[in-house]
């Protein structure tokens, strides 16, 4: 029994069971033989009719794997009989049964040009919390890119006595970190966990005698691991393929960001269509964004007197080698989207925006944002009053082609979680394939347009289990065990997004749902499937018991062991759900 204490009074609860819901015994005695157990060729016919196997070959290793894993285990029926009902359990929830196949690996073709992927992207890859009084440090661009980011990005500025260069968040509190550091760590980190490339980019405020500074640091830095473009011009971008391995800088040709404002002094302002049916977001910390008025209101004047000195610097001329580092280069918005987004058909490029200027020119000019990312690369990257490095939606940007839709990766919660999600795909490499009817010239896709459904996906919530291994009894209730319900959801283009859940399993710690949902889909290409677990409080707020988001195009059919992650996204240490994905 499991005992809580009321006042002087004991509580008494039945102990936990981890006994398979009444569902998975229904599947497991429809294929058991008269001894109760599973044989190798039985197993078989559960993989085929069950899992969705349909090779042969991939038949035979997937038993013989299930049947040494119970073996291991001490899972298998006595007498050298086939897998019990525990040992079938066990194996159902292991990561050897994962909802995304855990040995598929990189799949997509990676031997288009870049244009051609979505992105893993960072923005102010440095910065440690929040926008505004944060410090700066070498530390989460490690991260990042130890998670599988790929796109970095880095804000370099002349020190006090204008003689060397930091890295931080211009105009702010933020304290900065060396900009050596962060070139060591990205030199350090850049490829643990994929080789294909990484892009750094540089918002750049120094005079052409810092400029060449940099130059010389990066050369130093990554040495032959750095893509130096033959030409300033390129009519199509190399390919990841050709790429692997190296670091590619993307920025402004230099005397343009001394001649212009940056982008990121937009003043932005709105929500995303389907907030509503996602669930709010923590709402940015009101004291940072006053902090944030006072800061733009007393330093505006003294940063025009900056802006106007480097520009009168800059008249001198521009740094050739620091010129020369610029693969990609970043072109100079004429704020008249019509010329914007005029596709060049002699130079590639890449350009950014705002989240609101986006989102106002996915309304007005939705087919030409999908024809200008169809060749050129396009960065969205969040409003400046998110001061507690919150995140937008990023299928906003998806939905119509834009590769590097920017996500500060320190600002954890539901839209971070769609971004960790999508780069599930294609083995975690940081580049996912784009649909091909984002590629389509002839016919330009309209994600606002009333879309037939192409399949539906029936997911069942089985069971889940492992909270009782990973936070102390009273955790989620001081006086009884959890109360938990399940959230099951798609994010995806509108007429795809809708969120539902379970009902609450009360006072037990390891819940059996056992309810079914079915999600018509009109692009599943573009689909995520969420998953949110919370203990249901009566009181207050619900706490949060684990969570995780899924490319629906990757998953495996059948019944899969789903593992929970944290807020921050990272995966929990024993927390799991059992679930059956179905296409119909």
């Amino acid at each position: 029994m499991t005992t809580y204490m009321v006042c002087c009074f004991r509580r008494r609860f039945r102990p936990a069971s981890n006994e398979p819901s009444e569902a998975i015994g229904d599947v497991f005695h429809a294929y058991a033989g008269a001894d109760g157990a599973l044989g190798e060729e039985a197993l078989r016919r559960f993989l085929r009719e069950e899992q969705g196997e349909t090779s042969d070959g991939d038949l035979d290793e997937a038993a013989r794997e299930i049947m040494a894993f119970a073996a291991e285990q001490k899972l298998l029926k006595k007498g050298g009989g086939g897998l019990t009902m525990e040992g079938f359990h066990r194996w159902l929830c292991s990561d050897a049964n994962a909802a995304l196949h855990p040995r598929r690996g990189v799949h997509d073709d990676m031997g288009l040009p870049l244009s051609h992927y979505f992105i893993y992207t960072g923005h102010n890859s440095y910065l440690t919390g929040n926008q505004l009084s944060s410090g700066c440090s070498e530390a989460p661009i490690a991260k990042a890119l130890r998670d599988g980011v790929r796109v970095i990005e880095l804000d370099l500025w002349p020190n006090a006595a204008k003689d060397d260069v930091e890295v931080l968040h211009g105009r702010t509190w933020t304290s900065p970190v060396e900009l050596g550091r962060c070139l060591e760590a990205i030199k350090e980190h850049a490829f643990v966990s994929s080789p294909y490339p990484v892009i750094l980019t540089l918002e750049d405020h120094l005079t052409p005698h810092l400029q060449a500074k940099v130059a010389k640091m990066i050369k130093e830095t990554f040495g032959d691991t750095l893509h130096l473009s033959e030409s300033e011009t390129m009519t199509e971008f190399p390919s990841p393929k050709d790429l692997k391995g190296k670091i590619i800088v993307s920025t402004k040709p230099p005397k343009e960001y001394l001649q212009t404002k940056s982008n990121k002094e937009e003043s932005q302002n709105g929500v995303t269509e389907e907030e509503s049916v996602w669930g709010e977001e923590i709402p940015d910390n009101k004291a940072l964004m006053d902090v944030g008025r006072q800061v733009s209101e007393q330093d505006t004047k003294r940063y025009v007197k900056e802006e106007e000195d480097m520009e009168k610097i800059a008249q001198l001329g521009a740094n050739i080698e620091y010129k020369r580092l610029i693969a990609i280069s970043l072109t100079r918005r004429k704020h008249d989207m019509d010329e914007d987004l005029k596709v060049d058909p002699h130079k590639v490029s890449r350009m950014s925006l705002g989240e609101t200027a986006y989102e106002k020119a996915t309304i007005t000019h939705g087919a030409e944002i999908i024809k200008f990312t169809q060749k050129n690369l396009l960065r969205i990257f969040p409003r400046t009053t998110r001061i507690t490095s919150s995140n937008y939606n990023p299928l906003m940007g998806w939905r119509y082609g834009a590769q590097m839709v920017a996500a500060n990766m320190q600002g954890h919660g539901r839209k971070l979680w769609l971004t960790q999600g999508m780069f599930r795909a294609n083995g975690g490499c940081g580049y996912v394939k784009k649909p091909d009817f984002l590629m389509n010239c002839d016919k330009m896709f309209d994600p606002r347009s009333n879309l037939l459904v192409k399949t539906k996906l029936k997911v069942t919530v089985y069971m889940g289990d492992g909270w009782r291994l990973d936070f102390h009894k009273t955790h989620f209730d001081k006086f009884s065990p959890p109360d938990f319900y399940a959230r099951v959801g798609i994010a995806g283009v509108v007429a795809d997004t809708r969120m539902e859940e379970t009902k609450v399993i009360m006072d037990n710690w390891i819940p059996t749902w056992d309810h079914e949902f079915v999600f018509p889909l009109a692009v599943p290409e573009l689909a995520l499937l969420r998953v949110e677990v919370h203990e249901s409080d009566n009181h207050q707020k619900d706490d949060f018991g684990g969570q995780t988001c899924l490319p629906v195009w990757e998953l495996q059919t059948g019944i899969r062991s789903v593992r929970l992650c944290g807020r921050d996204g990272e995966p929990m240490r024993s927390v799991k759900l059992l679930m059956r994905f179905e296409f119909t």
